[in-house]
């Protein structure tokens, strides 16, 4: 079976994408077969793991509604050895709204992801859309752990509870009551700054969760790799953007 990582935070700009890219390509420098699935109608992760939505057919909104496509049809083996990808087009913000007159409409990815998918990879990751609705949902309901990524700034922190609620309601209500978060991914870190220092200090304060020791700081390679379609570690391998990634990955191996 697989590890099922669901990369979520309601907050936008957070660097959910580019967390789901980075650490795919760090495992999959270490040899691990991965599929990321793209949960978000803006389609980031697909777009910046180098595939051009013109030539993509069926994508994740054919899935998850009445079963039209299965994930198998519809993944698209990426430029980046070892990663393949369940792309997201537009159409998947009309999904949402018909995925609420569905039955077991909490259950669609899982469902989908059953059998072949888990079979086939060695760890899945979900980038979940910047919001809490029923895409989100279908993420945390789908995965075993839970990466939330954090950015070191004020705002940010204040919105954590509100996920950390919606994830005790899916464990407590029976929906996946092994989901566990895997850990508080610092973003946007500027160890130079005060607010940097002090965000960092308050999220340690929080003590219900594991504070993941690779903290992501804002780069020009990393803003850079998205562009060329490729995960940093591949785009700009020797940078300490990719060092940070692959310190990330050894992590989310030593905890999954």
């Amino acid at each position: 079976m697989a590890n099922v990582i669901a990369i979520a935070n309601q907050k936008g700009g957070v660097g959910k994408t580019t967390t789901a890219i980075n650490l795919a390509g760090s495992l999959a420098e270490q040899g691990f077969h991965l599929l990321c699935v793209d949960m978000d109608a803006q389609a980031n992760l697909t777009v910046g793991l180098g595939i051009n939505l013109g030539t993509v057919d069926r994508s994740m909104a054919d899935v998850l509604v009445d079963g039209g496509s299965t994930i198998e049809e519809i993944v698209i083996p990426t430029q980046t050895s070892g990663i393949d990808v369940a792309p997201s087009t537009l159409e998947l913000a009309s999904t949402e709204v018909e995925l609420f007159t569905s039955i077991g409409r909490e259950h669609a990815l899982r469902e989908a992801l059953a059998g072949w998918a888990h079979d086939h990879y060695d760890y899945i990751l979900i980038d979940c859309p910047p919001t809490l609705g029923l895409l989100t949902i279908n993420g945390l309901v789908a995965a075993t752990h839970v990466i939330i990524p954090v950015q070191t700034q004020y705002y940010a922190l204040k919105g954590l509870s509100a996920l950390v609620k919606v994830i005790n309601q899916i464990r407590n209500k029976g929906l996946n009551p092994d989901l566990r978060v895997m850990g508080l991914l610092p973003t946007f870190y500027d160890r130079r700054t005060i607010l940097g220092r002090e965000m960092l200090d308050e999220l340690r304060e929080m003590g219900d969760h594991h504070i993941f020791k690779s903290m992501v700081k804002q780069t020009v390679k990393l803003g850079e790799a998205p562009l060329a379609g490729r995960p940093v570690t591949a785009y700009a391998t020797n940078s300490d953007a990719a060092r940070t990634y692959r310190g990330l990955a050894q992590e989310v191996i030593d905890l999954a």
